[in-house]
């Protein structure tokens, strides 16, 4: 996505001088990385990561505790003490980061750095999701007691000639020996180099100054950030977040859906409930074969795969007048039709009346952990089909934000490569 305009009215990437585990100081650069904290499922995750490596980033980014206070004291705890050991330490010159992930056919690659942060309505940094107030104040906490950004964004934006300005910078860098390389049990080989050239940084910056970005994944930390900064007499560091810019002319993101787990709703009483308002016919196993049904039924129409017992369930073709009375008309048709809206609007709160807090739906990104932890909870699994990348970008575009959790787009950013301290 572009703008015209000058460089006031566009992205402002800034250098920062990054924090990084000291290779010597751990086990392995991919035992104490991370995905993001809201993709680690809980608590089998936090386990596993925590036995990877005792310096392992969900440490830091989701602290075991009692209480919210205790958490947040416990993160910041360690995060001084791993400084103070020298786990982790600061690269001595500012830079802009280029980071690579790369996993057979697939290569993506982006610039990491302090952006400048900006209100939607300024149209520069375009969210697509809504976002929960207790999560934005849970990650608040986190970050005011750590005083730092623990693992960065993923934004996207268009770039157009791939010889010039940021793309050119990135790709040459990206043929130097990288400040590291590993690869995490995922099978995805990171690399990261550093920009610390001003001329490069420069480049960078005054390409970007001309385009606006589309928050791919990290809603909650967006606002975050802005609560944050409101929080702190500007100008200061908290002017500023750690995000990692992609540009998908060049590396189209993949999107995936996110799914829910009903914690409270036996998989019989949903589909009971559903049977006089949507067509439910039960579709073969195994999960990978079923979820090829779901995605044949949702190219016609709203679709949604329910499991829970070991059995799958197709529903589609929802009562039309059922939608004109639940799905809001303040919103463009394409944003009414999203299998997102259906879902929250018609199933979630009309016929199902389930409360979207976290005792009640878990939101999942992997279709089988999703079908797992609803045979494990006596709950339903709600499988959805992603929504294509351009409707998500027409949508932000209008200014109209999506249900949150409608979108997945990856590969995520590592957590643990690079942080960037607020002191």
């Amino acid at each position: 996505m572009t703008t015209s305009g000058t460089a006031d009215d566009g992205l402002r990437l800034i250098p920062f001088h990054g924090l990084r585990y000291v290779p010597e100081r751990v086990g392995s650069l991919a035992a104490v990385t991370s995905p993001p904290y809201d993709v680690v499922v809980r608590p089998d995750g936090v386990d596993h990561l925590e036995s990877a490596d005792p310096h392992n980033i969900v440490r830091l980014i989701l602290p075991q505790a009692d209480t919210p206070a205790a958490r947040n004291e416990q993160a910041a705890r360690t995060l001084h003490d791993w400084l103070a050991k020298g786990v982790l330490s600061t690269d001595p010159d500012p830079a802009l980061y280029v980071y690579e992930q790369r996993k057979g056919g697939l290569l993506q690659r982006g610039v990491i750095g302090a952006l400048a942060l900006s209100k939607p309505d300024a149209g520069i940094v375009l969210p697509h999701e809504d976002v929960m107030p207790d999560v934005v104040t849970d990650r608040a906490g986190l970050m005011r007691a750590a005083s730092a950004n623990l693992e960065p964004l993923l934004l996207t934006y268009r770039g157009d000639d791939p010889g010039t300005g940021a793309a050119e910078v990135v790709e040459r860098t990206a043929g130097r020996a990288p400040l590291l390389a590993t690869t995490t049990e995922d099978g995805f080989r990171h690399r990261l180099w550093a920009i610390t050239d001003p001329a490069d940084q420069a480049a960078v910056t005054a390409d970007l100054g001309h385009r606006q970005a589309l928050i791919a994944d990290g809603h909650h930390r967006w606002a975050t950030y802005l609560r944050l900064q409101e929080e702190h007499q500007s100008p200061t560091a908290w002017d500023f977040g750690l995000v990692l810019l992609v540009d998908t002319a060049r590396y189209p993101l993949q999107v995936r859906a996110i799914h829910r787990m009903l914690r409270r709703l036996p998989l019989a009483d949903a589909l009971a409930s559903v049977g006089a308002h949507f067509r439910v016919r039960p579709v073969d196993g195994p999960l990978p074969l079923a979820l090829e049904t779901l995605a044949d039924a949702a190219e016609r129409g709203n679709a949604f795969l329910l499991t829970g017992d070991g059995t799958f369930h197709l529903v589609t073709d929802p009562d039309l007048d059922l939608l004109e009375r639940t799905v809001r008309h303040d919103r463009p048709e394409a944003w009414r039709r999203l299998d997102a809206t259906v879902l929250h609007a018609t199933l979630l709160d009309a016929l199902w009346q389930i409360p979207d807090t976290p005792d009640q739906i878990t939101y999942i990104h992997d279709a089988a952990a999703t079908a797992a932890m609803a045979e494990r909870h006596g709950g339903t699994a709600v499988l959805l089909h992603p929504v294509r990348e351009e409707v998500v970008r027409d949508l932000a575009r209008q200014g109209v934000t999506m249900p949150r959790k409608s979108t997945s787009f990856g590969p995520k950013p590592a957590t643990g490569l690079v942080l960037r301290s607020l002191d």
